[in-house]
């Protein structure tokens, strides 16, 4: 869970740091990417956790 912590505050400060700087649109689409890929591994880390069998 921590690295979801790392890439959602990594994600976050990459879109606020693009939009307030003028002429680094490109640092807002890298978040936006981070941001889905954090997405992504939360939810597939979330659908195998949950397959996993009871003991």
């Amino acid at each position: 869970m921590t690295l979801f912590y790392l890439l959602l505050t990594a994600a976050i400060v990459l879109i606020i740091i693009g939009a307030t700087v003028d002429g680094m649109l490109y640092l807002v689409s890298a978040g936006v990417l981070l941001l889905i890929a954090d997405v992504l591994y939360l939810a597939v880390r979330s659908v195998l956790h949950r397959r996993r069998p009871a003991h």
